[in-house]
This record gives structure tokens, C-alpha cells and sequence, in this order.
């Protein structure tokens, strides 16, 4: 492994954010490994490489109103952990859900990555229901 400074690991987890929001499917992949692995937080596999990846994202990218929002990022060494709220459209309708997401950084592309999802909460109109 080689030692990255700071910019280098935080720079392709910001990046894919940069293309998440923007529904950008070809320039997101760009920061994911070839066999990078996505994880549901601890440990079930939800893909085993980046054609895994970017099969899951093409359907939600067809989301209209899909945005993740940055509410907190730290890094220790090549690991990233942001804490974001990401809006969706659920089934059940507009609504948003918070997230944690721990990226490994490998060579400049996100190498490993899981999510841990809170309860999502759905709008009521334009607010939200509590």
C-alpha cells in the first residue's frame, strides 16, 4: 500500500458525490475501482465490482429528485467517513434518509465502501412528516 495525503483520499470521495448529485453515471464510475466491493454496513455485499456498482446506480440516477447532501466528512489515513442526508424518491414518496458511508481509499479510487442507513422519513407535501 502506498501512503496518500489527505487530498489524495478525500479527492474521489468527493468527486463521486459531485457526479451522485448530478446523476452523472459515467463520471461516478470514474472513481470507483474495478473490483471495488459495496457493503450494507456491516458486512452484506451489495456488489462485487465497479459493473455491479454502476448497475445499481443507473436506476437511481433515474431518481428526480435524488441529492446527497454533505452534513459531515473525517479521514484517518485512506479511510473517509461522511454523514450526509440523502433525498430520495421512495416508493411512499419523496422523502430523505440519513446516511453514513465509510469509503477505503486505494490509488486514488475508492477500493471498498459501506452505508449505513437510518429510518428514511417521507414528506408531507414539501415538509417533512414527523
Amino acid at each position: 500500500m502506498t501512503k496518500q495525503t489527505d487530498d489524495a483520499v478525500l479527492l474521489p470521495v468527493q468527486k463521486q458525490l459531485e457526479a451522485y448529485n448530478a446523476r452523472d453515471i459515467d463520471t461516478f464510475m470514474l472513481w470507483w475501482a474495478e473490483d471495488c466491493q459495496y457493503f450494507a454496513f456491516p458486512s452484506t455485499l451489495l456488489a462485487n465490482s465497479a459493473a455491479e456498482i454502476r448497475s445499481r446506480h443507473v436506476e437511481r440516477f433515474k431518481e428526480p429528485d435524488l441529492q446527497g447532501k454533505l452534513l459531515s466528512r473525517i479521514s484517518v489515513g485512506n479511510v473517509v467517513i461522511d454523514h450526509e442526508t440523502v433525498i430520495r424518491n421512495f416508493p411512499q414518496g419523496k422523502g430523505e434518509v440519513d446516511v453514513i458511508c465509510i469509503y477505503e481509499v486505494e490509488d486514488g479510487k475508492i477500493a471498498k465502501a459501506w452505508f449505513k442507513l437510518g429510518e428514511p422519513v417521507i414528506y408531507d407535501g414539501n415538509t417533512r412528516q414527523i
